[in-house]
């Protein structure tokens, strides 16, 4: 099955996991901002296209052109993964998915998660001072629960708890 993915990322963490499921398939690999040029006659040649952006509260960065383009393209194997910095057993997590795709698009869409991490040297100034930001109101916050004092030890610095591994439910799907 002739492959394509398409892949958005800041720091790094989903270049890195888009890189190694086009390893493992064998697939074709481009940068959205390079596949957006392309005229639909491109797609044509795909039995399967991914899709792969980070998260940002809650959501999956620029998803949403590859939603305007599935609705064509249901014939194909799609798929859709997130990379973000919680772990990949967080229950946060199983929420995003169930949340990231509508009833229709469940019918010719999974969707993924892969846990990355966080690198503020590699963040854009926006996106740096936001979580700077929220990792000081969580410190200040009285009375934090536990899953909060757990986050602020996490988001607190750059860390990388990504794992070759977590592309193999998504590999599995698109060789069935």
């Amino acid at each position: 099955m002739k492959t394509l993915i398409i892949y958005t990322s800041q720091t790094g963490f989903t270049k890195k996991y888009a890189q190694w499921l086009s390893d493992r398939l064998k697939a074709d690999i481009y940068e959205l901002k390079d596949v957006q040029k392309k005229d639909d006659a491109f797609f044509d040649e795909y039995q399967a296209i991914v899709y792969g952006g980070w998260a940002m509260a809650g959501k999956t960065v620029k998803i949403n052109w590859f939603f305007e383009k599935a609705k064509e393209w249901k014939a194909k194997r799609l798929a859709v993964f997130c990379v973000g910095g919680s772990p990949n057993d967080n229950p946060d997590v199983e929420k995003m998915l169930e949340n990231m795709l509508t009833n229709e698009q469940k019918k010719y869409i999974k969707a993924f998660y892969c846990q990355g991490g966080f690198d503020y040297e590699k963040m854009n100034t926006a996106s740096r001072l936001a979580m700077k930001m929220f990792v000081s109101a969580l410190k200040k916050k009285k009375d934090p629960t536990e899953e909060e004092k757990t986050m602020v030890k996490m988001i607190s610095d750059s860390y990388d708890i990504s794992d070759i591994k977590y592309i193999e439910p998504i590999a599995e799907y698109l060789e069935d």
